[in-house]
Formats: structure tokens, C-alpha cells, sequence
């Protein structure tokens, strides 16, 4: 564990990959990363746990498939949400966001199951592709 602080802003300067969250630190079982996105992620979802996100920079837009159908939420810079657990959605920012997580680590950015793998992801990692 880091016994030093975190500036998130330097954190997200080290790296430009989109869509590929780095860990900053950890909170018990939890990792809480950083990550820069623009344009469109995956459906997918996560079965055992919520995901929670922080918007630092930008606007961040979630799809989510409810039982009543499907909703966007729009996060400003410093909103947040969480996703509950077993909810398919799926992340976009059209013109970009730096946004934070907290998830129990070893969470992938995939989901448990996901429904469509964009040509720039990585369908195992989640990870961008160069």
C-alpha cells in the first residue's frame, strides 16, 4: 500500500491507452483506479458486484438494460453512480472523460459476459488496442 498521496491528475498523465484503468491504490479488497475514455465500450456486465464510478474530467454516459427497458444516466464532472450488480451496461464519453472506479480487485473491465467487443478492445483484457 502506498503511504505516500495520490495526485489522480499526475496518475492519469502517466499513461494516454483509453479504456485501460491503472490501479492508484487499494482499500481493503478494493482497487481504486484511473482511467481515460472516449467513444464507446462494451455491454457487458458484472454478476457478483456493483461497479462504481467518479467522474474526474468530461461527461461519461452509462446505458443500462433494466427490467423496464433501456436508460442512459449522464455523469457531469464529479458526479458519480454505481452500476448494481447483474445490470448490462455499457460506458461512453463522445468526447472524452477522465473517470475513477472502485471495485473489488481482480475485477475485469469486461464484465463476467459481455455482448459486443469493439474493434479498438481487447475482448479478453478489455483493454484498448493500439
Amino acid at each position: 500500500m502506498n503511504s505516500e498521496p495520490i495526485a489522480l491528475d499526475k496518475a492519469l498523465a502517466s499513461f494516454d491507452d483509453l479504456w485501460s484503468p491503472r490501479i492508484v491504490t487499494q482499500v481493503n479488497d478494493y482497487d481504486v483506479r484511473v482511467t481515460k475514455v472516449r467513444g464507446e465500450h462494451l455491454w457487458h456486465v458484472h454478476d457478483d458486484t456493483d461497479e462504481f464510478f467518479l467522474v474526474l474530467d468530461g461527461e461519461l454516459r452509462i446505458a443500462l438494460r433494466e427490467p423496464d427497458g433501456e436508460r442512459t444516466v449522464v455523469l457531469a464532472k464529479g458526479s458519480v453512480f454505481t452500476v448494481p450488480r447483474g445490470t448490462f451496461h455499457k460506458p461512453s464519453a463522445p468526447h472524452g472523460a477522465e473517470i475513477l472506479l472502485f471495485e473489488p480487485t481482480g475485477t475485469s473491465t469486461v464484465g463476467d459476459r459481455h455482448d459486443d467487443v469493439p474493434a479498438h478492445v481487447d475482448a479478453t483484457t478489455g483493454h484498448a488496442l493500439r
